[in-house]
């Protein structure tokens, strides 16, 4: 029988709400669940595809040691018995825990507990270390707490909402959807988009201000001093609740109006355009995520927007605060538990000792950690030289999205011991792993996860757990009974894990807190089950509420007061005519974090399927660099082969390229490996936005694009990059020099059987080759080659995978590349919901459809998810415009 289940999307900090349906075949479909207050039906391309991406195809199904399959037993004895004795050998902060956002809140809540409380090291970071550590130490220095002040609403209530360092529109979807949704309906709110990439979040700013790579703190830091200047600032809140206004105030003034233009990359008229709309607009949400965050000065750039919103008291208040938009889905639930090697359970420091001793209290424990753990990029430096000696990784990929990833992978590689918990077999660091623990994936989970406006919900099975797949909650606790703790670690439910955790979310709280959920101390399995999403804090006793903080203060400093804090512009980065331009790495729509989940769906591959870089058309022109050429990138880390997209949204001197792709999708674009592992001094997030590098043409014999029914196998070439398509798959390819034998390489690659002779054809005019297979009617794949890059219909050559091919006509079609006159090509695809390529979105506007909207009625593009939607708007406005001409 057909059943529904409401649960919350694995992707972004936003936590929409999911209605999966499993229908009587057992096929899954899902859709946006209308009454989660995160999204209210809304779901972005990834959401949306959620469904095609729980096939088992690449699943860790058992437990393995050295590579052979084992038992549950022998494989958590093994690691009890290496962890207990590096422990007895060389101290508890000889192991270490590598865990993740992807973790439910109660995976990471026993991940701390028996790490923090029962081992006696803090040797436990996650990846939220690399998106939001300077977040939690902005917030922390400013008020006391991990406190996110505001609510999704106070985008929508705003009358000025400043996007800085996000990419809203491919990163943070429906929120995007909902903000443009607000300014359609009340057109005089004003968004300003401060980013060095002119990124599709700009299609709806009033104002796009292309700032300097880490130029944030001197932008804000020039704002503080024009509302201090100018008698902006609120006198009543900073006397009633602040300290450290003048000083900031000081710090801030040290830049006149010629210098802050100097360190922003900003005009003065710029500037002063930016500060004046500040200054006179009461309601104001100031949004920032990675662009801010991953700096090595990602806490002054937090504190320096916090101090605008302190001075003027905007915070606190419906359509007023700095809001920081969370990267993964459970961030903030690691948060809450103590996640980061600094933090202890419940929002508590693990510097204070009556902190310490309330959580020992509480957990029964001998002891709890007595100072910070390490943080992750020094926790992979000691694992390289040899001071952790039994690692556990969970639910993530460091070998590709740690900085300075090559030495990363090298350090997992040398360690004694390594322990990785994951759905998928093989990843860049799986392949590491002595002990490799199969986990449960979306669809299969059983938890809560909290999103970036502090929301809490469910994320409930649908699937029956495959193989012998277990919860990462089950696989920890059973190795803190096999290490003597077995009173400590008797949850028998993630039920009984979250009572815990709400418990000691109020044990001897009496307020002076933030995060106190212990309305929910006593939950039991039924109310579990039922629980629906609510923000925090909820403490025993009290109803379900919203709220916003500080409003009338109420900070969580010992005096209650905030603290705007003085930050010093930082320095900018040095020229250096080796490494001349600056590298921002980040993401895109449709993909996330190392495609281990997003490169199953053929839908999500189909809108960008290789691995690029943006550089302005002047600086292509002088290293030499054409449109869809390869390209070398180099810093002193590493280097990476990417596709150019030559496109004047990036600044002159600055390189964009995403972080999504390992060695599982593409020969060399670890991306990851360039980035040097500087660290911010307070937060220890690092710096993946400022990168030294250089760019060259990578100088190919032969360039190749193929389709194939199979998944290729050993792919002998210098790039390639590999991407799921309808019915099989499809290559990008380039070869350092030619093959005598392309048919034997194409059945090597494509497991073509000997029996099965290719069509197709080499004109020697032009050195191009076309080779085609089919097997009946059926096509098994096909090899363009040229000594430029490729040009075929990629879309079109794609979906004959799934055509039949019953007449040599058709055929032929196949190894020309591009369809017949009857058949329209539908371009490379721009809405990802609806699978509409730009040649049909082309036709649409030749045909009259010269609005966003008429090209949605007539085709469907961008009234989905929305993301498409200013991709359609350029494609409309360039067809308009070359019509004009």
């Amino acid at each position: 029988m057909a059943q529904e289940v409401k649960t919350t999307c694995p992707y972004c900090g936003v936590g929409c709400g999911v209605i999966a349906r499993v229908g009587d075949d057992g096929a899954v479909s899902v859709k946006g669940d209308p009454e989660h207050p995160a999204n209210f039906g809304r779901l972005c391309s990834k959401g949306s595809a959620l469904a095609e991406t729980l096939d088992l195809d690449g699943r860790l199904l058992h437990p393995e040691i050295g590579g052979r399959r084992a038992g549950w037993s022998e494989a958590l004895d093994l690691v009890a018995e290496r962890f207990s004795r590096s422990i007895a050998e060389h101290g508890p902060d000889s192991v270490a825990f590598y865990v993740s956002g992807q973790l439910l809140t109660e995976d990471y809540y026993i991940a701390n507990k028996l790490m923090k409380g029962f081992i006696g090291s803090a040797n436990i970071d996650t990846n939220s270390r690399l998106c939001m550590s300077s977040s939690v130490a902005g917030h922390r220095r400013a008020f006391g707490s991990d406190t996110v002040p505001g609510a999704y609403e106070d985008l929508e209530l705003a009358e000025l909402v400043v996007l800085t360092g996000s990419n809203l529109a491919w990163c943070h979807p429906v929120l995007y959807q909902r903000l443009s949704a607000a300014k359609a309906n009340r057109p005089e709110m004003k968004i300003v988009v401060i980013d060095p990439r002119r990124t599709m979040t700009a299609d709806i700013a009033d104002m796009h201000l292309a700032i300097a790579p880490d130029g944030d703190v001197a932008l804000f830091n020039g704002l503080l001093a024009h509302l201090a200047a100018s008698g902006a600032v609120d006198r009543n809140y900073i006397s009633n609740y602040t300290s450290g206004f003048d000083e900031a105030v000081a710090a801030a003034s040290r830049l006149d109006l010629p210098a802050l233009s100097t360190a922003t990359g900003l005009t003065v008229a710029q500037l002063r355009a930016f500060f004046r709309l500040f200054e006179t607009t009461e309601k104001v949400v100031t949004c920032y995520s990675q662009g801010v965050n991953q700096s090595a000065a990602g806490t002054d750039k937090v504190n320096a927007i916090i101090n605008c919103h302190l001075a003027t008291g905007r915070i606190g208040r419906p359509g007023m605060g700095p809001f920081s938009l969370t990267g993964q889905p459970n961030a903030m639930g690691g948060r809450e538990v103590g996640g980061l090697a600094n933090m202890l359970a419940a929002h508590m420091d693990i510097e204070k000792s009556l902190h310490r001793d309330q959580v020992r209290r509480f957990w029964g424990a001998p002891s709890v950690a007595s100072k910070p753990g390490l943080k992750a990029v020094d926790m992979f430096h000691a694992v390289a030289d040899g001071r952790i000696k039994a690692l556990w990784i969970m639910a993530t990929n460091p070998a590709v999205s740690m900085p300075d990833a090559d030495a990363v992978e090298a350090a997992i590689k040398a360690c004694p011991f390594v322990v990785v918990s994951d759905i998928v077999r093989d990843t860049d660091t799986a392949r590491h792993a002595h002990v490799l623990l199969p986990s449960l994936g979306w669809g299969e989970k059983d938890g809560t996860v909290t999103n970036s406006e502090r929301r809490i919900s469910r994320q409930r099975p649908f699937l029956a757990a495959p193989g012998e797949a277990r919860p990462d909650w089950w696989q920890l606790a059973e190795v803190g009974r096999r290490m003597g703790f077995a009173a400590a670690f008797t949850h028998g439910s993630p039920a009984v894990i979250f009572a815990e955790h709400a418990a000691l979310s109020g044990f001897e709280n009496e307020g002076r807190r933030d995060f106190d959920i212990s309305a929910h101390a006593e939950i039991d399995g039924p109310a579990y089950d039922g629980l629906r999403p609510f923000q925090w804090p909820q403490p025993q006793g009290s109803a379900p509420q919203k709220k916003r903080f500080f409003a009338e203060g109420a900070f969580y400093h010992p005096d209650g007061r905030a603290r705007l804090v003085a930050v010093e512009v930082p320095r900018p980065r040095s020229a250096n005519d080796a490494f001349p331009f600056t590298l921002n790495t980040g993401r895109v729509r449709d993909h996330w974090h190392t495609m281990t989940r997003t490169g199953k769906s053929a839908r999500l591959s189909g809108h960008l399927a290789e691995p690029f870089v943006e550089i302005h058309p002047r600086d292509a022109q002088g290293a030499g660099i054409s449109d869809a050429d390869l390209v070398t990138l180099e810093s002193p880390h590493g280097a990476a082969i990417v596709r150019a997209l030559v496109t004047d949204r990036q600044a002159e001197g600055n390189l964009f390229v995403p972080m999504h792709w390992n060695d599982q999708f593409a020969s060399k674009a670890r991306i990851d490996a360039l980035v040097a592992p500087v660290t911010d001094p307070v937060s220890g997030q690092p710096a993946s936005k400022n990168i030294p590098v250089r760019a060259s043409r990578f100088a190919a014999a032969a360039y190749g694009f193929a389709v194939s029914a199979r998944k290729p196998r050993e792919l002998d070439a210098a790039y390639w990059a590999l991407a799921r398509a309808e019915g099989g798959w499809r290559v990008e390819l380039a070869f350092a020099e030619t093959n005598a034998d392309w048919l034997d390489w194409c059945r090597k690659t494509f497991a073509i059987a000997a029996g099965i002779e290719p069509i197709g054809y080499t004109d020697r005019t032009s050195d191009e080759l076309r080779l085609a297979f089919f097997e009946g009617d059926r096509l098994l794949a096909t090899l363009f080659l040229s000594p430029r890059p490729v040009a075929v219909a990629r879309s079109w050559a794609v979906s004959q995978l799934g055509a039949s091919h019953h007449n040599l006509a058709k055929r032929f079609a196949v190894t020309a590349g591009r369809p017949g006159a009857d058949t329209p090509d539908p371009g490379a695809t721009v809405c990802s919901c609806f699978s509409v390529g730009v040649n049909q979105i082309t036709a649409a506007v030749r045909d009259g459809c010269h609005s966003v909207e008429a090209v949605g009625e007539r085709l469907s593009a961008g009234t989905n998810c929305g993301s498409c939607r200013a991709e359609i708007r350029g494609i409309i406005n360039g067809c308009l415009t070359l019509a004009a001409e």
